[in-house]
């Protein structure tokens, strides 16, 4: 709706921020501790937030945001297969999402995200199906424990950018490389894990009448070709984008699995074009000096591309017919003007998509801190809040994009015009 200078967004809507525990805990044991990422830099202590959680709350609540969506990680709870639950581990989480809920902040919770214990990759990680029911045992355990205190479930944290960046891309633990056997398999084990723990969440996780609430977050990457009469980049923007994007849609949304899911989560980004069957983003290595002469807006990841939400959301609720939470948006840039224009161009893409009709119930600023970005390591300042990794004493500090998202939160709401 709007209302004069500003577009409103529907009462009880959720603006909230984003993590992982790997990148942000620190005191971890998964298949990341020992990985050094092209900085240098590790994911031993990170962010601290492991300990520092208290702190990162209160500013959550300060910054007027009513939901937070992070990780449980699954090796700090479970020392082997089918074993009970670390009963110390489990009240540090409890004790985070008590103090969500004193501050009215909604907990979305993942269960997977880009990590396994020790003992899960040791017998060949997700490519081996017995991965399946020890995932599940976990999440029967998990829900038991806390279904009183957490009704927004998020199986699995971009399944497809997992698969790949581990078995074709070889960015992420364990660095396979063009292995797209181990991909689909990935793909299909983590489908099928998926399915059988949102029945067991659907089941044993209403409290209080109340039912919970499961879903996958899908990262959508639109894959173009820079020139449309290219034959082999079209042919590579097609390629990607069946594997990606169809393929692992269907394959855990497909036909009878859809009733698995009760929302989808998207994370967005933007896009990625082709030019001589080259990736044109920074984070591929494509010259920034190049991207400019291209006329492509990035920041330093991907190329910007706020229309593309326009696309997705009626696609995904017109095949789909669930609601939509966007579960990551944001941009890494030094150039906060940049950032806070990024945020008012998708923001305003969100809201007249919604307008169209795409049942959307929430927006995850992605990320609370600046923090470990996997292969690339510190290198990537994603934070509504900067972190200071040459003190030991990890300070946060507020960037200028907290003063603009921060208003947003209050107010429920965007300006008309974009940031000057």
């Amino acid at each position: 709706m709007n209302h004069g200078d500003v577009h409103k967004f529907p009462p009880g809507f959720l603006w909230g921020t984003a993590t992982s525990p790997t990148q942000v805990e620190g005191h971890i044991e998964n298949e990341w501790t020992h990985f050094t990422a092209q900085d240098g830099g590790h994911c031993r202590i990170a962010c601290d937030h492991y300990h520092r959680y208290p702190e990162d709350v209160e500013w959550m609540s300060e910054l007027g945001m009513n939901a937070y969506r992070f990780g449980i990680e699954w090796s700090r709870l479970q020392a082997a297969p089918f074993a009970p639950l670390n009963q110390n581990e489990l009240a540090h989480y409890v004790d985070l999402l008590e103090r969500l809920k004193a501050k009215n902040i909604t907990p979305m919770v993942v269960l997977h995200h880009f990590s396994n214990p020790p003992w899960i990759n040791s017998i060949g990680g997700w490519t081996n199906a017995a991965t399946i029911p020890a995932f599940v045992d976990y999440v029967q355990k998990l829900v038991a424990a806390l279904k009183d205190k957490v009704f927004l479930w998020n199986t699995f944290n971009e399944p497809d950018t997992y698969a790949c960046v581990a078995y074709l891309l070889g960015g992420f633990p364990p660095q396979r490389k063009w292995k797209l056997g181990q991909f689909r398999k990935v793909i299909s084990h983590m489908a099928r894990a998926h399915v059988e723990a949102s029945r067991i969440l659907q089941r044993d996780g209403i409290f209080a009448g109340r039912k919970p609430e499961v879903g996958i977050a899908k990262n959508w990457t639109f894959f173009h070709a820079y020139k449309k009469f290219s034959p082999w980049d079209r042919a590579t923007a097609f390629g990607c984008h069946y594997t990606f994007n169809k393929f692992v849609l269907d394959a855990f949304l497909g036909g009878w699995r859809r009733r698995a899911s009760t929302f989808i989560g998207l994370n967005y980004y933007g896009r990625v074009r082709f030019h001589h069957f080259r990736a044109m983003i920074p984070a591929s290595g494509a010259p920034v000096k190049t991207l400019k002469e291209f006329g492509f807006v990035c920041d330093d990841m991907v190329e910007r591309y706020p229309e593309g939400l326009e696309k997705i959301l009626p696609y995904l609720q017109q095949k789909f017919r669930l609601p939509i939470f966007i579960t990551e948006h944001g941009s890494a840039s030094a150039d906060e003007n940049f950032r806070a224009r990024d945020l008012h161009e998708n923001l305003t893409a969100l809201h007249r998509a919604m307008a169209g009709g795409a049942d959307v119930r929430g927006f995850f600023y992605w990320s609370l801190l600046d923090n470990f970005e996997w292969q690339f390591g510190y290198t990537k300042k994603f934070g509504l809040l900067a972190v200071d990794f040459a003190d030991e004493k990890l300070p946060r500090t507020p960037k200028p994009l907290v003063e603009v998202y921060a208003k947003i939160c209050r107010d429920n709401s965007i300006p008309v015009s974009p940031p000057v």
